[in-house]
């Protein structure tokens, strides 16, 4: 009888906790093969000059792969990874180990399900499906009370009606042990250097100091149960486990699930503030399914959004700028973190003051944020500009005023 082989194409998934497509796999499979590719694509510079993965990401990124990797090493199978596209590597690889399917989570921006097409076409070439996972977000499409085309545009009205409605499902338990394919190959983890970073980029990388965030499934679970302690009261808190939530190293369920257990009426506002963070990301996820590429398609026409970009990193190399900006910019650019409400600051002064087109500012966010998600971080920028599918939350406020609002020197990470 032929054996039935899974290979699992891990992307922004990298945990054994709360993951259903492993879980699925282990119990489906007689032969589980775990791969991971660093795609070319995600570490090159893109047409406004930016990265499409700055080198802290890449870093951060490189820390989650290598954790995961030794975590399924210490269960006696392996992490396969490669650097090239998938669509080049995944037939040879389906031929090698024998592959009857291949499992994925599907994702809804464009660059990433056009990836999945490219290997979607390499795999029907073999006979082989992927099967795809719904698995990025707080409540599952499967579950929500109205079809994707239905989904109230208002933000308010789609928290309101998915509260009510529906519900965020458990945890999935955490894999402990599967089988591998006997002579799994050995593979080695990409350095900086062979993503194509220069040694200044990966010198800067790496004078971080020790207590920036750290990648990995250990450290987002140990972050998460330190920013929902009693005793943890910062305005850095969501964004330090965003990073880890971008990246899969925790998921939004499992994390609600923490938070929900540790809510009392004491700690209220904070963890519905955390909570609605996780609405937004849902939101923008959901949105980009309803309306494909709305919030990277270029709504002003008027402007010139590579010359912005151009400008916008002009700006950056000054130290002109208000002393708040100067600060916000600098913690930024060297921890790949801020809190979101001093992103907004940040956001709103670029558009503000210096008149830059949104797709470029947020291609700037997409270089230096280490929690970056295209439909939360375009999503948002969206918002900044006046012109997100959530009028009524669409960012109307001056950035002197958010400064009063939202700026306490000194709020770096911890």
């Amino acid at each position: 009888m032929m054996k039935k082989v899974i290979l699992v194409w891990f992307r922004n998934d990298l945990r054994i906790h709360d993951n259903e497509i492993l879980s699925e796999a282990v119990k489906k499979a007689d032969i589980v093969i775990p791969v991971y590719f660093f795609d070319p694509r995600y570490f090159k510079k893109n047409k406004l000059g930016f990265r499409n993965t700055g080198v802290l990401r890449a870093r951060f990124l490189l820390e989650s792969v290598a954790q995961f990797k030794e975590t399924l090493q210490n269960m006696d199978t392996d992490l396969l990874v490669f650097q090239g596209k998938p669509e080049d590597i995944i037939g040879t690889l389906c031929a090698k180990y024998d592959v009857t399917e291949v499992y994925h989570h599907r994702e809804v921006a464009n660059r990433e399900t056009k990836i999945s097409e490219y290997v979607e076409e390499t795999l029907w070439q073999e006979k082989i499906n992927l099967k795809h996972f719904i698995g990025h977000t707080l409540y599952h499409k499967e579950d929500l009370p109205f079809p994707i085309r239905d989904i109230p545009d208002m933000f308010a009205a789609f928290k309101k009606k998915i509260e009510k409605e529906s519900f965020v499902r458990p945890v999935v338990a955490p894999v402990t042990s599967f089988v591998t394919h006997p002579h799994l190959e050995s593979t080695t983890i990409p350095s900086l250097l062979e993503l194509g970073y220069s040694e200044e980029e990966i010198k800067f990388a790496y004078s971080r100091p020790v207590e920036h965030l750290r990648g990995g499934e250990t450290a987002a679970r140990q972050t998460a149960a330190k920013t929902l302690s009693p005793e943890f009261d910062d305005m850095n808190d969501y964004n330090l486990v965003s990073p880890y939530i971008a990246v899969g190293a925790i998921s939004p369920a499992d994390y609600y699930h923490q938070i929900k257990e540790r809510y009392t009426s004491a700690n209220k506002k904070k963890y519905e503030r955390l909570i609605l963070r996780l609405f937004w990301r849902d939101y923008f996820r959901f949105m980009l399914k309803k309306y494909p590429n709305v919030f990277f398609r270029n709504q002003d026409l008027t402007k010139d959004v590579q010359a912005d970009a151009q400008r916008l990193r002009q700006h950056l190399c000054e130290d002109s700028h208000h002393p708040v900006i100067n600060d916000l910019l600098n913690i930024l650019q060297s921890s790949g973190n801020l809190p979101y409400e001093h992103r907004e600051i940040l956001a709103a002064y670029f558009k503000q003051e210096l008149s830059i087109h949104y797709l470029a500012g947020a291609g700037f966010f997409e270089e230096y944020l280490l929690d970056y998600v295209p439909a939360t971080t375009y999503g948002y920028w969206l918002h900044f500009a006046e012109k997100g599918t959530s009028p009524k939350d669409n960012l109307k406020t001056s950035w002197q005023d958010l400064v009063k609002k939202y700026y306490r020197p000194k709020a770096v990470i911890k």
